[in-house]
């Protein structure tokens, strides 16, 4: 058995040693065929305590390395990611208490600072070059929407690992150009992103190839659950509320994986309540959420959702037609006392301006879609005075140019200088917030 860690299936408890006998297996559990497992170590869960302590400097997510599935710390391929800065935004608190005389702590996750592709798949990218690496990997398929390619694309180029990636047509340009840069090959899919899926299977099984794993991947996975040890360091506690834009997930699943490694400790007794957003052009699990608990989520209702077929929407890194995830990630939800719903994906170029006016911030749509989640949180009463919100905000707007010049607000084309007046720039505070104070 390998020493520092092995995977056991969820489902049946089956042990898989290490990931040269996952790989063979397909990503697989040998004795039930699903893909669901958790990642043991071996390591002593007390060394956690050392680790988030508030005086130590971790540079990268393998300051987490004991609690990471990789052996040999000489095949780390990091930029720094995963230790991104995580902000209290009095802005929104003072708005909160304002609106709906809420006194609340409200922490915002910027992976817009990431180091490499400024992506919230980052640490995902840089665990799975490393462990490709390490077992010897040298071609490699990745399906996406757009964000989990252009992190892979990046760190996999770093690992010398030849990279296929699978997008949907409606894909942002930005993440194009900037896998097709590196060197990677880019296939870009007619029709969305579950026919992006299809051909990208078809494509590994033909040539006998790796795929991503999806949103239960180990890869990704181990890598974002050490969002929860950041919480932990620089917060001190697990918020009462954690709010993310959902597609597929991996976000809430790892946040309980994080969790799941901490039993015992005496850090973390709960999960936090899950507040997930879907942009509205693309719900079909909050439709199906919704659809549930209005009928008192009836047995076996975690089994019904709809598929939506080519959709249509503004913020296409979050769109999720079929969204597989949804009967794992409903109970999960369900058990933390959270919600499924949808939000207005006509909202973030407001939310966006609002960001950069406010905190001099320039975010990208995924990461509008998050904010969006807790203003309509706060809209609908899923938060409740006194709390703690985290909300993992997504991607920068480096990857998202088109959507950054629609949010510009303040040109004016003049012919000469009498057309130009003097302003103030708190002149456009008013702007900025009406649609909020309205909302």
């Amino acid at each position: 058995m390998n020493q520092k860690f092995y995977f056991e299936c969820r489902e049946c408890g089956t042990k898989i040693n290490d990931f040269n006998e996952w790989f063979a297996n397909e990503q697989a559990c040998p004795s039930c065929g699903k893909s669901n497992v958790y990642t043991v170590y071996s390591t002593n869960k007390e060394k956690i305590k050392e680790l988030i302590n508030k005086d130590a400097k971790p540079q990268s997510l393998f300051h987490y390395f004991d609690f990471l599935p990789l052996n040999n710390k000489e095949n780390v391929i990091t930029e720094g990611e995963g230790i991104v800065p995580i902000e209290r935004w009095a802005f929104l608190e003072e708005y909160a208490l304002r609106k709906y005389k809420l006194n609340l702590k409200i922490f915002i996750s910027r992976n817009d600072k990431s180091f490499a592709t400024g992506t919230f798949k980052d640490k995902g990218g840089a665990l799975a070059a490393s462990v490709l690496k390490e077992e010897g990997v040298k071609e490699y398929v990745v399906v996406s929407t757009g964000n989990t390619a252009t992190a892979f694309a990046h760190y996999l180029s770093k690992a010398g690992v030849s990279l296929s990636v699978f997008l949907p047509e409606n894909a942002l340009n930005d993440s194009v150009a900037h896998i097709g840069t590196y060197g990677q090959k880019v296939y870009s899919v007619k029709g969305d992103y579950a026919r992006a899926k299809v051909v990208a299977a078809d494509y590994a099984k033909k040539y006998n190839l790796l795929i991503t794993g999806g949103n239960l991947d180990p890869l990704r996975l181990e890598a974002k659950k050490t969002q929860v040890f950041e919480i932990l360091r620089v917060i001190g506690k697990m918020p009462d509320v954690y709010i993310q834009a959902l597609s597929g997930g991996t976000g809430p699943f790892a946040v309980e994986k994080g969790i799941h490694d901490l039993e015992g400790t005496g850090l973390v007794d709960k999960l936090p309540r899950f507040l997930l957003a879907q942009g509205d052009r693309c719900a079909p699990q909050a439709k199906a959420w919704a659809k549930a608990k209005a009928e008192g989520f009836p047995k076996g209702y975690e089994k019904e959702y709809p598929i939506i077929d080519n959709p249509q929407p503004l913020i296409p890194t979050i769109a999720t037609g079929n969204p597989k995830t949804y009967p794992l990630m409903a109970p999960l939800v369900k058990r933390s006392g959270g919600e499924i719903f949808e939000i207005k994906e006509e909202l973030a170029l407001d939310i966006a301006r609002l960001v950069a006016f406010e905190r001099v911030i320039k975010i990208g749509p995924a990461s509008a879609a998050a904010l969006a989640g807790l203003f309509e949180s706060l809209k609908l009463g899923f938060i409740n005075d006194g709390e703690v919100i985290f909300v993992n905000m997504g991607e920068s707007a480096n990857r998202a140019h088109e959507f950054m010049f629609d949010a510009a607000y303040t040109t004016q084309h003049v012919n000469s200088v009498e057309e130009c007046e003097r302003f103030n720039r708190n002149d456009y505070k008013k702007q900025v917030w009406e649609i909020f104070e309205n909302y």
